[in-house]
Order: C-alpha cells, then structure tokens, then sequence
C-alpha cells in the first residue's frame, strides 16, 4: 500500500507539472500528461535513473494501478456518452453522417492498405488479419471528442458552423468507433468454435438494444416522475452504480468495459444542468487523480528505445503519415463537397486530427488483448502525440479564433436579419 500511495502521488505531481508546462506552450493540458506518463516510463526515467524506476514501478506494482486507471476511465467514458447531444445530432445527421463518414472511412482505408506490412513486422504472433486490421484502422480514424470540446471552448468556436460540426462528427466518430472496437472485441474472443463469434455479436445486439431500447426511456420516466430536479447525492451514486454495472456486463459479454460505461452515459438522462454538475464533481476524481494513473501505465508501456533504428522510425513516419491524410484528407475532402471554403475545411480537418486521450484508451486495449507489439504501440503513442499537437499550430496559422468566431456569428446574425 505505501508504494502505491507513493506511486500515486509521483504521477500527480510530474503529470500536474508536465500539463502546466503544455498549457503555457498553448498545448491542450492532455498533450502535457501524456508527456508526464512516458517521463516516468523506460523511455526517459528508466534511462536515466533504472535503479529508481525498478524501485518505484516495479512490474509487480502495475495490477494496482491498472485497476484503478481502468475505473477512472470507466467514470471518464460515463462522461463522453453523456455529454453527446443525441438530439442535435440527429438534426444535423446528414453534415454528421458525411463528414464523419468520410473522416473514418479514409483512414481505415490507409490503415487497410498498411495493414499487411505492418502486420508481418510488427504484430504479435496469432493475431488475426482482421481483428489487427480494425484495431489499426479505429486507431487511425478515431477524434478525442472531450480534447476537442475542450479546444472548441478554448477558442470561443461555439456555435459557429465549423465548432457545431466538429463537435458533431467526432461524436459520430466516438460512436462508431466503440461500435468497432466492441465488433474487434467479438472478433477476437472468438474461440475458433462455429457458434462463438455469432454468439457474441448476437450478445453485443441484444445488449446495445436493452440498453437503448428500454433502460434509457426507463430512465427519462423516472426522470420525469421525480418532483426535484436538481441532483442529488443519491441520484449520483445510482449514475455511477448504473455505469459500473453496465461496465461490468460488457467485461462479462467479453466486449471491453469502457464500452459498457460509453453506453451507460449515452442513456443517461439529458436533464437541464446535470451533465455540468456530474462533469464537475467527477472531474476532481477523475482528472486529478485516476487518469494521471492511465498516462504512466501508458508512458510505462511506451518503448521509445524500441525506436532504435532508421527503418523503426521510417515506419513510424509512414503510420503518421497515412493517419494525417487519412483523417485530416477525408475530413477536407467532406467539407468541400457539402460547400466549406478550403479555409474552413482545412480548419475542420485538423480539429477531427486531435486524438489525444481516447486514442490511448484504444491503444491501451489493443495492447492489453495482444493486438499490437511494444514496437507498434510505441510508434501509434507517438502518433497520438503528434498529431494531437499538430492541432493549435495549425488553427493559429489560420487565424481561427475568438475573433474569428465573433465575426462569423456576426455574419450569420445579418444574413438572417436580411
């Protein structure tokens, strides 16, 4: 227990430091404990000082941690599904579908072409050709939607059309992703018995339409019936206690857990002001004190002296390389056909390229199931960072802004006046 407590407070404290650090650099704060988790990792602590790092990580500490980083980040996905606005999605499907469409299925189809002379170098032995083809294309296609929430809030880009539909198709993306990933899951649990894979899939169906079809209008009733309706302590405990047993029968399903908390916050009750209250007092658990614990399993697992070859890192441009156009290409490549400028478009683009914490949580599975080598998630760690990064640059080069935003909805306000 007192190495865990020390853990704990060694990755609060380098992670806290670290996202100051990208905050100050105009960085989004994850890009910073990102950094802090692979600080603490064999990349650059077990390099400098591997006695330390064997005396403060040893592998036999990493069960611990990895449990408590798993339900921080079951409490995190509870938040994700329960801050998609369903029924603003549905009004503007037809921007969601095809932009978002586009923007997963170019990547896939990068990640597809990719897939074969990645597979022969640098993945596990037994890993089937498609389940290793869906994990690589989800993690090349995949948009952190809470990163990207949160730049949109930064940048003052609510309720101008390129925040709206931003926010709208990494939702759609998150969404689909999680319904890949579950399919993954399915693919690769499957025993090799006639009856296993169908089995799961029929699983996954009937579980995605208890969830859908009746516990979320069962919990808008209830909502409805209740004659208070601020939140309450005990309406709180029944969210979480809901989440951790719907993360609990996908962990039984043979699915992935965060997939069952996605879906618990996606029923969720949309009720005016509860989703900033919950994100509010969640957040002082699961910001400050689990999710610092998932990036130093991460940075643990981050292998950078795997990296210790031209062709290591040649490869790793080629998977950076085919994820920025595959993403950033199919999200301009939608915006231009439905009518953006190529200002916009390019702006769309690079917001949907923010990967950041959700990849990771992709790539930690992946890894977790055998689905990728330290090799691969080493160079796909790298890529996350990347091109999360890429993001603040590329919008200051093209002065999106406050400013920007207040003259669009300016704009828009005199159009609609005319």
């Amino acid at each position: 227990m007192t190495l865990l407590l020390m853990q704990m407070a060694v990755v609060l404290v380098v992670t806290l430091a670290c996202g100051w650090v990208a905050r100050r650099l105009h960085q989004a704060r994850v890009i910073g404990e990102i950094i802090g988790g692979i600080v603490l990792g064999p990349s650059v602590l077990g390099r400098l000082s591997p006695h330390l790092s064997a005396a403060l990580f040893p592998a036999s500490s990493f069960h611990a941690m990895d449990i408590l980083s798993t339900v921080g980040l079951i409490l995190f996905l509870f938040v994700v599904g329960m801050e998609l606005d369903y029924d603003q999605l549905i009004r503007q499907r037809k921007t969601a579908v095809v932009a978002s469409g586009t923007s997963i299925l170019v990547p896939f189809i990068m990640a597809a072409v990719l897939a074969h002379s990645l597979r022969i170098r640098f993945a596990p032995h037994g890993i089937g050709s498609m389940p290793f083809v869906l994990f690589l294309g989800i993690s090349m296609s995949i948009t952190a939607f809470p990163v990207l929430a949160r730049i949109v809030e930064e940048r003052r880009l609510q309720g101008t059309s390129l925040g709206t539909t931003a926010i709208l198709c990494a939702a759609v993306d998150d969404v689909t992703a999680w319904l890949l990933l579950a399919l993954a899951m399915a693919l690769l649990g499957a025993d090799g018995g006639s009856s296993s894979l169908p089995v799961r899939l029929a699983a996954l169906g009937g579980y995605l339409l208890l969830m859908l079809g009746v516990v979320r209008p069962l919990a808008s009733w209830a909502v409805r019936r209740k004659k208070k309706r601020e939140l309450s302590l005990e309406v709180l405990g029944i969210a979480i206690a809901g989440t951790l047993l719907s993360a609990a029968a996908t962990e039984w399903l043979g699915i992935h857990p965060l997939f069952g908390a996605f879906l618990a916050g996606v029923c969720f009750p949309r009720v005016e002001g509860w989703q900033q209250s919950i994100r509010t007092q969640l957040d002082a658990i699961t910001s400050v004190l689990l999710l610092p614990l998932f990036f130093a399993m991460t940075g643990l697992r981050t292998r950078l002296d795997l990296l210790n070859h031209i062709s290591m890192w040649y490869w790793a441009g080629i998977v950076l390389l085919g994820a920025i156009i595959g993403k950033m290409g199919g999200a301009i490549a939608a915006a231009r056909w439905t009518g953006q400028s190529w200002r916009n478009a390019i702006a769309l683009g690079a917001l949907l390229n923010t990967r950041g914490l959700v990849e990771l949580i992709v790539l930690n599975i992946a890894y977790n199931v055998g689905a990728f080598s330290p090799t691969l998630f080493t160079m796909m760690v790298v890529m996350a960072l990347v091109t999360t990064m890429c993001t603040t640059p590329i919008l200051n080069l093209l002065k999106i802004d406050g400013e920007w935003a207040e003259e669009e909805r300016a704009g828009r306000t005199q159009a609609t006046a005319a």
